[in-house]
């Protein structure tokens, strides 16, 4: 059954049953987090492993087919809103070939990317150095903040070292922005990261016997759920290719990497996406509540949140108005949930 006739079919009768308060759970850099609504202490998510009996195996059912995916965009990697860029002018014409010849092996710059490209003399559009290609000028950007924090004055100077060497091996000249006015505008960038960059995730909780991984597996893929990269995390995907997932499905890791995890007992998951990484027009927030309503009712599991209080109507009303004031919010300083540079800052 597809997520949309679960939540034609149970959305009014589920979430009319459901009482309690709203959880709006906040993810950000290690111990960052921000609470949008309503105000509670947040908390990490807690997965149980409790010694509970294993369900009977359902007959299996045949998975949603996935969706067809839409080809990723190649769009520029510099954007001046979140990298700092360092031009480097050239007095003759450079191959593709030589400059990757003096490309630096890696290009981070500590914990911050950082990207090379060229202007191509034919399509005077700015790309990564590629063979057969000339370019006539080229320029260098740093991400000036990720989830690991704003750009610092020492990975600023590893920055420069590393482009300067770049631009001595092709007989360019470069002119790099002020170390003090970068990291200051890396700060200002983190600081207004810090208070936009937010998950929503709610726990489904069994309501008799534990579930086996197997189980819970079986249950995802009937909403179109696929394995992670992780062990313990199954993903949606969404339509774009290479795109970040709409929705994740987690559960205690350990279980999945045990010799038999369908022996595993498990009875609590986190259904989650992440908002800035996920792009409005893919209805995360519709898709969320459809699948915690799915779930709940094919795996008879609660909807809870952290602190296992149910969950209502009006608290996923509040929480939907809290979430357009964050689009918002970022669509204001161009940096629009699911965009290409707000998922490079939110990364």
């Amino acid at each position: 059954m597809s997520l949309t006739v679960a939540l034609a079919l149970f959305g009014a009768a589920v979430l009319a049953a459901l009482g309690g308060h709203a959880y709006w759970q906040t993810r950000r850099r290690e111990a960052r987090r921000v609470v949008v609504a309503p105000p509670a202490e947040p908390r990490e998510p807690v997965l149980r492993e409790p010694g509970f009996e294993t369900p009977a195996e359902p007959v299996p059912e045949t998975p949603v087919a996935e969706p067809p995916r839409t080809p990723r965009r190649n769009l520029p990697r510099i954007d001046a809103l979140i990298d700092a860029v360092a031009t480097l002018s050239v007095e003759v014409q450079i191959s593709g070939d030589m400059a990757l010849t003096h490309l630096p092996p890696t290009r981070r710059a500590g914990s911050k990317p950082f990207f090379i490209e060229g202007l191509n003399v034919q399509t005077r559009e700015w790309e990564p150095p590629a063979p057969g290609q000339r370019y006539v000028e080229f320029q260098a950007g740093v991400q000036l903040a990720n989830r690991g924090g704003a750009l610092n004055e020492i990975e600023y100077s590893e920055f420069v070292q590393k482009v300067q060497a770049f631009a001595e091996g092709i007989g360019a000249l470069p002119d790099f922005p002020d170390m003090l006015e970068v990291v200051a505008r890396a700060r200002e960038l983190d600081a207004f990261a810090s208070e936009h960059d937010a998950q929503l995730a709610v726990h489904l909780r069994s309501r008799s016997v534990a579930w086996s991984v197997g189980y819970i597996q079986q249950h995802a893929a009937r909403h179109g759920f696929v394995p992670g990269m992780v062990p313990g995390r199954l993903v949606l995907p969404g339509a774009e290719e290479g795109a970040p997932p709409v929705l994740t499905l987690a559960f205690d890791s350990q279980a999945a990497l045990s010799d038999d995890p369908n022996q595993a007992a498990l009875r609590d998951v986190t259904l989650a996406f992440d908002v800035p990484q996920t792009d409005p027009l893919a209805e995360p927030f519709i898709t969320w509540q459809a699948s915690a309503q799915a779930l709940s009712l094919g795996m008879d599991a609660a909807i809870v949140d952290d602190n296992g209080a149910p969950l209502s109507a009006e608290s996923f009303g509040s929480i939907g108005a809290e979430l357009k004031r964050l689009y918002d919010e970022l669509a204001e300083r161009d940096l629009a949930a699911g965009s290409p540079a707000a998922r490079r800052l939110f990364s």
